[in-house]
Order: structure tokens, then sequence, then C-alpha cells
């Protein structure tokens, strides 16, 4: 008997979400993908926080993108996504905090202001800019001198998994100059030669809007 594929429950415009398929694909998960509206009621029965994305495994279901991924990372050891090195585990673990906790939530906050009416279009982009250049900048700085291909060595890793979504996010919706952070735009380049990431980018997502 077949095993049962994963359930990823997803939105196209999620950035959470991307980091998650990212990481299926490049382990060579199959998984069943399933489209999650922001004001769908029966998802909090999913997932109480109702935050997508979260991934249903057999009996087992997880949601947050960091916990599935590190719960994938243990499930499935094919294409590791963290080193054996401790300082560059570190690393990985570092980068992929920065964008889930100091620049994800915080920019989200100010785009939901900005839908729901509560700020003005010129400073919620500007909240917006203002932590995503933060944390870019951090990034950078934690990155200086690095002449690997990607943000922590010549293979894919975590921190690449979370860079690549939020470096999107900020090209495509919120007008960010990748040309102030030199390291992260050479990395974003080499990503989208990868079929992992680009087969999980935003619109090419069953539920993306018809261009």
């Amino acid at each position: 008997m077949a095993a049962t594929k994963p359930v990823l429950y997803s939105a196209w415009i999620s950035s959470c979400s991307y980091r998650v398929r990212i990481a299926l694909n490049l382990k060579g998960v199959e998984y069943e993908y399933r489209a999650v509206a922001w004001n769908d009621p029966d998802y909090e029965k999913i997932n109480p926080i109702k935050y997508v994305p979260a991934l249903q495994d057999g009996d087992i279901l997880v949601s947050d993108s960091l916990a599935i991924i590190l719960y994938l990372e243990d499930k499935y050891p094919q294409h590791p996504l963290l080193p054996q090195c401790l300082k560059r585990k570190a690393l990985n673990l570092q980068i992929a905090n920065i964008v889930c906790s100091s620049i994800q939530p915080l920019q989200c906050y100010a785009a939901v202001g900005l839908v729901n009416g509560k700020l003005g279009s010129d400073e919620s982009l500007q909240i917006v800019h203002h932590y995503i250049d933060k944390g870019f900048n951090a990034i950078e700085k934690l990155l200086e001198g690095c002449d690997t291909k990607f943000a922590t060595g010549d293979e894919v890793q975590l921190a690449d998994v979370f860079l690549a979504p939020q470096i999107h996010a900020g090209m495509t919706r919120f007008q960010i100059d990748m040309l102030n952070y030199p390291h992260l735009e050479s990395f974003y380049k080499a990503y989208m030669e990868i079929p992992a990431f680009q087969v999980a980018c935003p619109e090419n997502q069953p539920d993306a809007p018809s261009p």
C-alpha cells in the first residue's frame, strides 16, 4: 500500500509557505497542495492560530514554517539543510530567525494595516521598508567577505530557504532596491536557477491569480 502524501496547507502569496515548498522540493518529497484563504473559518481546526503553512504528514500535524522545515530535516535526511559544522549551523539558524522573527512578521503587520485601512499606503510602505532594510543590513554584515555561491556555502542550506522568499517579497511586493544588498542579490540570482526554487515561486502555485 502506497504511503499517503503529506498535505501542505498553503497560500500562494505567503512567504512562510514559500519556504516550506522550497524545502519539500529540495528533499524530493511529493506533497498535496491545499490552498487556504486568509478568512477560511475551517482552517482554525487545522491550525488554531490560523496562519499558513501547516503540514499534515500521516498522523503528525505541524504548523509554523521553521518547525515544519526542522521536522522535514529530521524525517527526510536527503539534501540536508543544516551542516554538521556548529559554526555554519549557528549561522544558518541565525539568518533563518532574522527572516522569520525580525523581518517577515513586522512587515506583515504593516501590510495588514494597509489592507484594513488602518495605515496610509505611504506610512505602511515606510514601515515595511524599515524592517526589511534593517534585517537585510544585518544579514549583509553577518556575511561580510562571503565568497560562496549561497549564503553559507556552495550548497543550498536553511538560510537560503528563508532568504529566497523574503528577497522575492521585497523585490516584487515592496520595491526594495537589491543593489543595496550585493550578497543577497547575488544569492537570489543563483536561487532562481534552481528548479526547486522556481517551482515553489508564488506565481506558480495553483491558487495564484491569473496573470
